[in-house]
């Protein structure tokens, strides 16, 4: 489908043929023009499907087309999970206001709060920004959104797990008037808290739904091998590296410690390497994912704050090193490969540590899954013999039930509130910050 077909306005179109698009995939094929009638929605679509331009197309076609209900505030407010996700839409953002007269704002954590005040002064049309950053402008009253014509959730259950339901019912309610348009995407509908923040947020909204999370993906060759321990995986992963043709590959790992060691091992066996992890300054984030995106290194290796969004074409291969805690995490990591109808291939290592994780993807995915091997490097481990049941968020049965024993045996039977006011003990009012952005 041409994009023509959508009626988007003529300045719209110079900048997506200088990229290459010309035709809609699917996600934007059903959620543009529920968007452009005006419609709340909530969609979900798999990880490198297109949708960044489902929603901002339709908002810089409001943009264009329509007056401003204020002249002042921020007519589209775009909210990420992480600062990374926000600097890739911000920068599709950026070619499509090109020539427009529109002006785009980026708010995220980590950045000089002032230097932001400043920006915002300037009425900007557009903000993508982090909800927690963006709420602390809010607190500031350095953003106002009386005037909010649509407000955007990107990655949704992401924001979520992250703990910024507060935040963003914060900012529902800086903008809470029946004119606005709320448009939601999320990696799954079926999910108890995106469903509830969505009852609080959307307005009679239109379901679009493009194939599950947990779909398999017919671009992407997966493989699983077996370890015994940490030496086995790294002498699994020598042996992998050069057997393959390898372009670009991103390795993930469970905890931030182990990025910058198995990142000096990878260039020990002769690939430039470079580690990126959460506990980093905002600044030296960008400058590692600017340089990988434009191949000074052929592997990043990070956490789980790479997994979502970023649209990095030239990735060949995704190595699980660890499996994610999370079985969704699986789909968004495997998913920085095989974008835009290239190929890809996702590698997961398995060992004792990672066997319940492992089964919780089995699960999530509803297939069952065989493990290759490498000659004259067979694991002797073959798999925890007690399976233990997985619930859908990826979590044992047993575990949680522990975790909730411990929790209620921790709790104290009585607590003054008054005295502890504020304080996280017991029973006394949470009050806890968002995890890092």
């Amino acid at each position: 489908m041409d994009f023509e077909e959508f009626s988007l306005d003529r300045r719209l179109l110079t900048p997506l043929s200088h990229q290459g698009l010309t035709t809609a995939t699917d996600i934007q094929r059903q959620a543009i023009p529920v968007a452009m009638q005006g419609k709340d929605m909530i969609a979900s679509s798999k990880t490198g499907s297109g949708k960044t331009l489902a929603f901002l197309l339709p908002a810089m076609q409001r943009v264009l087309k329509q007056r401003a209900l204020s002249k002042r505030d921020a007519r589209v407010l775009i909210l990420t999970p992480t600062r990374e996700l926000a600097k890739q839409v911000y920068g599709q953002l950026r070619l499509l206001v090109a020539g427009t007269g529109v002006k785009a704002s980026l708010i995220v954590g980590g950045e000089n709060f002032n230097d932001q005040a400043k920006q915002l002064l300037k009425d900007p049309q557009f903000i993508v920004g982090t909800p927690g950053r963006i709420a602390d402008h809010l607190t500031q009253r350095q953003i106002h959104l009386n005037g909010l014509e649509m407000l955007i959730l990107d990655e949704a259950d992401r924001m979520l797990d992250l703990g910024f339901a507060d935040q963003l019912l914060q900012i529902n309610r800086a903008a809470d008037h029946r004119l606005r348009q709320t448009l939601l995407f999320s990696a799954t509908l079926d999910n108890t808290d995106v469903s509830s923040i969505a009852q609080q947020l959307l307005k009679a909204p239109v379901r679009v739904s493009i194939g599950g999370a947990n779909d398999e993906h017919t671009d992407i060759t997966q493989r699983f091998y077996l370890s015994d321990n940490l030496d086995h995986k790294k002498a699994l992963l020598k042996a992998l590296l050069s057997e393959e043709n390898i372009t670009q590959m991103i390795v993930f790992t469970a905890t931030r410690a182990d990025t910058q060691t198995l990142a000096d091992f990878i260039t020990q066996l002769g690939l430039s390497s470079v580690a990126l992890s959460g506990d980093m300054n905002q600044g030296n984030r960008n400058k590692i994912m600017d340089g990988f995106a434009r191949g000074q290194q052929q592997v990043l290796v990070t956490t789980d704050i790479a997994s979502r969004g970023l649209d990095l074409i030239n990735v060949s291969h995704v190595v699980n090193f660890d499996m994610p805690k999370h079985a969704e995490e699986y789909v968004h990591r495997i998913g920085r490969t095989g974008r835009a109808g290239s190929k890809g291939s996702a590698i997961s290592l398995v060992g004792p540590k990672d066997w319940e994780n492992f089964q919780a993807v089995e699960a999530y995915l509803n297939q069952p899954i065989s493990f290759d091997t490498v000659a004259e490097l067979k694991a002797k481990f073959s798999g925890l013999k007690v399976a233990k049941k997985i619930n859908q968020k990826g979590v044992s049965e047993k575990n949680q039930q522990t975790r909730a024993t411990k929790v209620k045996a921790s709790r104290p039977k009585s607590v003054n509130k008054t005295y502890l006011k504020g304080v996280d003990v017991g029973d006394a009012p949470m009050r806890r910050k968002p995890k890092a952005e």
